[in-house]
């Protein structure tokens, strides 16, 4: 289980933005004029401050800048990150208070405690004196961040929760999604490829090169596999690799290798290719032919997508459940 921790968070945000040049230059996030009086909400009985707010969003910052097209589609997108952070907060409090609904969950002291000393031992060297700094920097206590950190987990455990809870998806959805979208569904002709690479070392000739491959051919004729040939002689970048260079389609390649080997079935090779920067000896370890891909190929594929499509809807309708039930004020 992954949890978000504080730890990666710089304290203060000294926000940058795109400038006509498309040089990024210092600016202020604004947080400050939005909310004047440093609330940014309150949910239940716990205050969101503009602090807690600016902490999630710096490390955003970067992306938003490399995404922005211009200064004003920059400020815009960072009001954007700012709403979805404030409403992950307070979801995050309506989600702990949901957990603590039932008595009979908890999450163990010890479980919490081994979390805080990973991070004591990642994030500052397993010095405890570091540690404490950074927690006064935060005007917090160590029971304050314990709490931080339980909160977190509950926060991330409900909600992997909730995803799981909705996850079966029946044969008639599956090939009903199918038939309304056959489109994503189409493949290219493509080979899985494997290759031997033979280079002109110490002043090696084409024929000699051919001859050394004849030999191998020979070998892979007489039942040798592939992949053990490659490790054995070839000189490229995946020798170790058994050759394996992963699905390729035909436009990925040159003709002078696409053509040959495009014209080969699963499990054969091709004649030696002789370039100027040495001999290829290519071979479709698998094919994949243009066209719809039938539904039993993708069958598994339409299941994860329909799958995520109701885990979202079901968190979501989850979520609004609890927002209607909580108490919450915006500033």
């Amino acid at each position: 289980m992954k949890f978000r921790g504080p730890f990666a968070f710089t304290l203060l945000l000294t926000a940058t933005r795109i400038t006509g040049s498309a040089q990024p230059s210092a600016t202020s996030d604004n947080l400050n004029l939005r909310f004047a009086d440093g609330i940014v909400a309150i949910v239940e009985d716990k205050i969101i401050t503009v602090e807690d707010v600016r902490q999630k969003v710096t490390p955003l910052i970067p992306q938003l800048q490399r995404d922005a097209r211009s200064e004003s589609d920059f400020n815009e997108k960072l009001e954007e990150l700012q709403d979805s952070v404030i409403q992950d907060e307070i979801d995050k409090v309506l989600i702990v208070k949901d957990f603590h609904k039932d008595d009979k969950r908890h999450i163990p002291p010890s479980f919490v405690d081994n979390y805080i000393a990973d991070q004591l031992n990642s994030e500052f060297d397993n010095d405890r004196s570091k540690f404490l700094a950074y927690l006064h920097t935060r005007g917090m206590t160590l029971k304050d961040y314990h709490k931080e950190v339980e909160d977190d987990i509950i926060y991330h455990y409900m909600l992997q929760q909730q995803r799981k809870s909705d996850s079966i998806v029946s044969p008639v959805r599956i090939e009903q999604f199918y038939k309304e979208n056959k489109d994503q569904f189409y493949q290219d002709d493509s080979v899985h490829l494997r290759l031997i690479q033979l280079t002109h070392n110490d002043g090696e000739t084409d024929s000699e090169l051919l001859a050394k491959a004849q030999t191998i051919l020979q070998r892979f004729r007489l039942g040798e596999k592939f992949d053990d040939l490659a490790k054995e002689y070839s000189e490229d970048s995946r020798r170790a690799k058994g050759g394996d260079w992963g699905w390729q389609k035909r436009t990925d390649l040159k003709p002078e290798f696409s053509d040959p080997l495009f014209a080969l079935k699963k499990g054969e090779v091709t004649a030696p290719i002789v370039r100027p920067e040495g001999c290829f000896l290519l071979y479709a370890d698998d094919r994949k032919f243009a066209g719809i891909q039938p539904l039993e190929q993708v069958r598994g594929q339409i299941e994860d997508i329909l799958s995520s499509q109701m885990a979202r809807t079901s968190e979501e309708e989850w979520l609004e459940r609890l927002r209607r039930n909580g108490y919450v004020k915006h500033f």
